[in-house]
C-alpha cells in the first residue's frame, strides 16, 4: 500500500498525529480525535470508532452535525476499551453518550466493555452497532451483518439528532431506525495490502470481481467475470432493493463508494447507471454523495449504499454539518475552545489487590510471560495465514502487539513489587490496549479476570487455583463475546483447557502435570476446530472456505497453554534444584561402613 518506507507499529498513530496537525479544528486525546469546539451543555455526545485504513472514516467525520469524537484503532482493528472510555470522557456534557461503529466482533467487544465501564462512573451509554451489508447475512439474520459504508447514515443522523438538541432516547431511537432503512453491497477487482507488507491480504484473479466484500479485506463471498460499468450497476441496485425494508417507501439516499482506487470518474460512470436504474423502478434519489467514503486502503472496488428515508431521516440527513470529509450546508459556530478543557482523568480499570503471599511470584509470572511472547512473535506469521483463509488476516499482527504491550506492562508492574494479580491485571489492560480488535478485547478480559480470581487463592501452586482462574477468564470472554463450543473460535480451545484443568485437581495431580494434560486438550480442540464451519466474526459468511483449516485463535490459544505447561515444569525443576543445593550433600546418619555380603 505504501510507497516510502514506514513502520507498520507506529503507522496509525503518525497518520493521525498528521491529520489532527492538518485539521485545527480538531484536537487529539489518548485514544482518538475529538471537536475542539465543546458541546453545549446537556447536548448527547455521538462517539464513533473502528480501525484505520478506512479514511473519511472514521476520524474524517469528526465534527458539528456529525460525531463529537472518534476512538481510533490499529490498522483494520478495533480501538480498545480504555480509547473508547478516554474519547468518551473528553467530549461527553451531561447528556450521555450514544457510541456507534460498525458490528464487527472487536469492535462490539471493546466498545460493549467501555460501555460498561462509563456507566459504572454513572454516565448514561447507548450502542448503536451498523449492519447494512446485506452480504455478510441473511434476512433473519440482520443483526449479525457487518457495517461497511452504511456508517455514513447512521453516523450523520445520530450527530444531527444530537446537534438539534434531542434528549438521549430520542438520537438513539433515530440512529435505530437509521440503521434499520439502511442497506450496502460492495464488489473488488483487487485486494488490499497492510503498511510494510509485500503482499496484499487477497487477491482476486485476472478478469475477475470479488462479490460481497467487507472494509476489512475480508474476501468476497462469490466471483464473477468482471462486468460493465451497466452490468455493475445492474448488479448492485437489483441487490438493494431487493433487500428495501419492508413499507420503507420510494425515497433513497444513495452513496456510491469508493473502496481505494476506485476513482472519481469511475464513479460517475456507474452512478449514472445506477440514477437511472432508479429512476426505471419508481425511485426517487434524495440528496446523493459519490466520491470516497469509506476505503480499505488500496483496494480497487466500489460499493453502494441505499438508505430508505422518511420525512424526518430525510431532514436529519440533510441537516448542517461540517467535518474535514463531509460538509453540508452552513455550520454555525458555537464559540469556545475546548484545547485547554482537561480531559476527565480514568476511573482506575485495575483494581486487583495482591495477596502478600503472591508478591514473590510476581516475576515467575513475568518470566513465563515472556516465553508466551517469544512464542507469538515467533508465530506472527503462521497466525496471519490461518487467519487470512476466512478472515482479515490480522491475528498475528494483533496478537504481537498486544503481548509485547502486556510484557511492558507487566514488568512495570513487577519493577514496583506488584504480584501475580495486579501483574496480570496490567498486562490484560496492555494487551487490550494496544492490540484492538477481537483477540485484544478478549486477552485483556482474560487476563483481568484471571488476576482477580487469583487474588482470592491461598496457594498458587494448587491446581485448582489455576482452574478457578482459567474459568473466570472464560466466563468474561464468553460473556463479553457470547462464543460458545461450535462456533470455532478459541472458546474451542478454552473449555477443554478449563475442563482438563478441573478434573486434575480433582484426580490430585500436580500443578505441571495438570496443566500438561490441559494443554494437550486444548491442543487437540484447536486441531478439531478444522472440521467446524464459523458462526461468528468475520469469518462466519465464509464458512466454506474455513472448512479444513483450524481457527487461528484455537491455535493461538493452545500454543500458549503448551508454553504455560512447559514454564510450570520449568519452574518445578528450577525450584527442586535450588532446594537440593540449599541442603547441601546428603550425609548417612550411620557412618558404619556397609558390609559386603559375600
Amino acid at each position: 500500500m505504501t510507497i516510502l518506507e514506514y513502520d507498520a507499529t507506529t503507522f496509525a498513530d503518525e497518520a493521525l498525529d498528521g491529520f489532527t496537525a492538518a485539521h485545527d479544528s480538531l484536537r487529539r486525546v489518548d485514544g482518538g480525535v475529538v471537536r475542539r469546539d465543546p458541546l453545549a451543555d446537556g447536548q448527547v455526545a455521538v462517539v464513533v470508532g473502528g480501525g484505520s485504513g478506512h479514511y473519511p472514516a472514521f476520524a474524517g467525520l469528526v465534527g458539528p452535525g456529525l460525531a463529537a469524537g472518534v476512538a481510533y484503532g490499529n490498522i483494520f482493528a478495533s480501538p480498545s476499551a480504555g480509547q473508547v472510555c478516554r474519547v468518551s470522557r473528553a467530549v461527553q456534557r451531561g447528556g450521555g453518550v450514544v457510541l456507534s461503529f460498525g458490528n464487527y466482533a472487536g469492535d462490539v467487544l471493546n466498545f460493549g466493555q467501555a460501555a460498561e465501564r462509563l456507566r459504572a462512573e454513572g454516565v448514561d451509554v447507548r450502542v448503536v452497532a451498523v449492519t447494512d451489508d446485506i452480504a455478510s447475512g441473511g434476512r433473519d439474520e440482520i443483526a449479525k451483518r457487518r457495517g461497511i459504508a452504511g456508517d455514513l447514515t447512521v453516523f450523520k443522523v445520530l450527530g444531527a439528532a444530537a446537534e438539534a438538541g434531542h434528549d438521549l432516547d430520542r438520537v438513539e431511537e433515530l440512529g435505530r431506525r437509521a440503521n434499520d432503512r439502511t442497506r450496502s453491497f460492495g464488489v473488488a477487482f483487487s485486494g488490499c495490502t497492510l503498511p510494510g507488507a509485500t503482499e496484499p491480504l487477497f487477491t482476486v484473479p485476472e478478469g475477475r470481481m470479488s462479490i460481497g466484500l467487507g472494509i476489512h479485506g475480508e474476501p468476497g463471498v462469490g466471483e464473477a467475470d468482471l462486468p460493465s460499468a451497466r452490468e455493475l450497476a445492474e448488479l448492485l441496485v437489483g441487490s438493494l432493493l431487493a433487500e428495501a425494508p419492508e413499507g420503507a417507501g420510494d425515497r433513497v439516499v444513495v452513496l456510491l463508494n469508493g473502496l481505494g482506487t476506485y476513482k472519481y470518474e469511475e464513479l460517475f460512470v456507474l452512478y449514472g447507471h445506477v440514477a437511472r436504474l432508479l429512476g426505471e423502478a419508481g425511485v426517487t434519489i434524495v440528496q446523493p454523495e459519490v466520491g470516497e467514503l469509506v476505503t480499505s486502503l488500496d483496494m480497487s472496488g466500489v460499493s453502494a449504499t441505499f438508505f430508505w428515508v422518511d420525512d424526518e431521516l430525510e431532514q436529519l440527513w440533510g441537516s448542517p454539518a461540517w467535518s474535514p470529509a463531509f460538509r453540508k450546508g452552513a455550520v454555525e459556530a458555537r464559540g469556545g475552545d475546548a484545547r485547554d478543557r482537561p480531559d476527565l482523568e480514568a476511573v482506575p480499570s485495575v483494581a486487583a489487590v495482591d495477596d502478600p503471599r503472591h508478591v514473590d511470584a510476581g516475576r515467575p509470572l513475568l518470566a513465563g510471560l515472556e516465553r508466551v511472547a517469544e512464542m507469538i512473535v515467533a508465530s506472527e506469521e503462521e497466525f496471519g495465514r490461518l487467519d487470512a483463509v476466512a478472515g482479515d488476516g490480522d491475528h498475528g499482527i494483533g496478537m504481537a502487539r498486544g503481548v509485547t504491550a502486556a510484557l511492558t506492562s507487566a514488568r512495570s508492574a513487577v519493577e514496583r513489587g506488584a504480584g501475580v494479580s495486579t501483574v496480570l491485571a496490567e498486562a490484560g489492560e496492555g494487551w487490550a490496549e494496544h492490540a484492538g480488535g477481537t483477540s485484544g478485547a478478549l486477552w485483556g478480559v482474560c487476563l483481568t479476570s484471571a488476576g482477580a480470581a487469583l487474588a482470592a487463592e491461598p496457594d498458587l501452586r494448587d491446581p485448582r487455583a489455576s482452574a478457578r482462574a482459567a474459568g473466570a477468564g472464560l466466563e468474561a470472554i464468553q460473556r463479553l463475546g457470547g462464543a460458545e463450543v461450535g462456533d470455532k473460535t478459541l472458546v474451542d480451545a478454552f473449555v477443554p483447557l478449563v475442563d482438563a484443568l478441573r478434573r486434575a485437581a480433582d484426580d490430585g495431580l500436580a500443578l505441571p502435570e495438570a496443566w500438561t494434560r490441559a494443554a494437550a486438550a486444548a491442543t487437540e480442540a484447536a486441531d478439531a476446530t478444522a472440521r467446524l464451519r464459523p458462526r461468528l466474526g468475520r469469518a462466519r459468511p465464509l464458512a466454506e472456505k474455513s472448512l479444513g483449516h483450524p481457527d487461528a485463535g484455537a491455535v493461538s490459544f493452545s500454543r500458549i497453554a503448551g508454553v504455560v505447561a512447559r514454564e510450570t515444569r520449568e519452574t518445578r525443576e528450577t525450584r527442586e534444584t535450588r532446594e537440593d543445593r540449599a541442603a547441601g550433600p546428603t550425609v548417612d546418619p550411620d557412618p558404619t561402613p556397609i558390609r559386603q555380603e559375600a
